[in-house]
């Protein structure tokens, strides 16, 4: 529902409930600082392999789901069902969208290895989706790269700020949505690419270089935070070892083994991550220690934290 005031055409973050505008990019914040600082997004993509992905367009409050136009019968049932199912939760909407241009689109997606896909649905109303196979059984597959750029100025305003430039940019043919919170808010702008779950952060410009490694099936290091569901010293493993070899082909270096060295909670913590290389495993010992500064690690933070940084030492190929 609306008021009938008139609305900033270029605020999507507005709502009824409690969602501040997003204001302007200063030198306060958050990813003003971290990129300031040098801060690496390297290994901190999220753990989920699976999504659904709902479009609904029209503002998002910080909880996008239940502050939204989503509805709010439907709301807790769904993200229970999510829950239960390991299922990640995104809203979508195409960049410039409006409430109007809806066309009730959801999509079920897959990074799993060897199960990689993203279908595309039509739900006759919000209902539909507590029912609806989670599997890919239905909908139409996405026929390339889907790439969600996170802009969801009521969690975080350099979300907003650096993402809505971002989305509106990316080049086409690029198939691109906006969507809710990601995660990494220093790193804005982040981008999702579905269905090979790849994370990236600190995404300058309009975003060329990265649509046109994942044309060519890719990846664009220099932005990488990591692939979904991959252990994050995996994570820290892989990026490395693609810098060296020069492997970016978006499923070089499964993982093979993770073996953690020290308790976990330690202030400095090692593993040694094998790697299925194309001439045999490739193995490589990483450490992360907590940053050397704490500082505010979102917009809204209320006191300075460290953040993890990763170090890793590189070991030749094993001859199969």
């Amino acid at each position: 529902m609306t008021d009938g005031s008139p609305r900033d055409p270029d605020d999507f973050c507005r709502t009824q409930v409690p969602a501040r505008p997003a204001g302007r990019l200063d030198d306060a914040r958050c990813s003003v600082q971290a990129l300031l600082r040098g801060d690496s997004p390297m290994a901190t993509a999220a753990p989920a392999q699976r999504w659904l992905l709902i479009e609904q367009p029209g503002p998002w409050g910080r909880d996008a789901l239940t502050e939204s136009r989503f509805d709010a019968a439907v709301a807790p049932d769904l993200a229970r069902r999510s829950r239960a199912e390991g299922v990640r939760l995104l809203l979508v909407r195409r960049p410039g969208d409006r409430l109007a241009d809806s066309g009730h689109r959801w999509a079920y997606g897959d990074s799993r290895p060897g199960r990689e896909g993203l279908w595309w649905s039509v739900r006759s109303s919000d209902a539909d989706l507590l029912t609806a196979p989670w599997d890919g059984s239905v909908g139409e597959p996405a026929p390339g790269p889907t790439y969600l750029v996170c802009t969801h100025g009521g969690h975080d305003a350099c979300c907003a700020l650096r993402g809505r430039p971002l989305a509106r940019a990316l080049p086409a043919p690029a198939d691109v949505w906006e969507c809710s919170h990601l995660g990494g808010d220093r790193f804005a702008a982040n981008v999702l690419v579905l269905p090979h779950g790849f994370y990236y952060g600190q995404v300058p410009g309009d975003g060329a270089e990265l649509v046109a490694a994942h044309s060519r099936g890719r990846v664009a290091l220099p932005w990488l935070r990591g692939r979904a569901g991959v252990p994050i010293p995996g994570q820290a493993a892989q990026h490395f070892a693609r810098g060296e070899l020069g492997l970016l082909d978006v499923d070089a270096l499964p993982v093979v083994a993770v073996t953690q060295h020290t308790p976990a909670g330690a202030s400095v913590e090692r593993w040694t991550v094998t790697l299925a290389g194309p001439d045999g495993d490739v193995v490589t010992s990483v450490e992360s220690r907590p940053s050397a500064v704490a500082a505010p690690l979102t917009c809204h933070a209320t006191h300075p934290a460290h953040s993890r940084t990763w170090h890793v030492a590189f070991a030749a190929a094993d001859a199969p």
